[in-house]
């Protein structure tokens, strides 16, 4: 598989915000979105069992699987060996490739793009407030909504965006605010 990084860290972001989490980021995506902010281009090859090895190394078992776009290198094999070392395993995807069969996850945080959804179950819907269309979003089933500001880089369009946002949840309350809480405390 090809690796980005293994870092441990907080979740800074959704459900699990303030979860000591093992990230796992893979390499590669089949999407060019022009608001993205992961650099996920270089990586290192490795197999299953040795990431398993680099996640046991850290204290935590919540392993958030990210990239790019994880189900593009995804195998059942790693989830069991996730799994078998007592992990509870989050994915965030875009959604757009459906999960490799038997590949076995607990909490699937999906931020879909403008590509259609191909993604068996979402548990948690992350939609870029500022940059896409939420009215069309909202139809998708999950058990959690939330919209998530979108960092421009720009503080004046920053503050501008999350009133917006803060707006737009208090008229449509199914939704919940979700902050990137690891660049507001400057955190990996």
């Amino acid at each position: 598989m090809r690796v980005n990084e293994i870092f441990y860290s907080i979740q800074g972001e959704g459900r699990f915000t303030g979860t000591a989490a093992v990230f796992i980021r893979l390499s590669g995506c089949n999407l060019r979105c022009p608001f993205c902010d992961t650099h996920h281009e270089t990586f290192e090859e490795m197999d299953e069992e040795e990431i398993a090895r680099r996640v046991s190394a850290f204290p935590a078992r919540h392993v958030v699987i990210t990239g790019g776009e994880p189900t593009l290198q995804l195998t059942p094999k790693l989830t069991q060996c996730l799994h078998a070392m007592g992990c509870y395993i989050q994915m965030e995807t875009n959604g757009s490739k459906a999960l490799p069969e038997g590949a076995d996850i607990d909490w699937i945080t999906c931020s879909p793009k403008d590509a259609p959804l191909r993604i068996q179950r979402i548990d948690e819907l992350k939609v870029l407030f500022g940059c896409q269309n939420i009215e069309n979003l909202s139809q998708i089933k999950a058990k959690d909504y939330r919209l998530q500001p979108l960092d421009t880089g720009q503080p004046d369009d920053n503050r501008r965006i999350l009133n917006d946002t803060l707006s737009y949840i208090a008229a449509h309350p199914k939704w919940r605010l979700s902050l990137q809480t690891h660049k507001m405390i400057h955190m990996r």
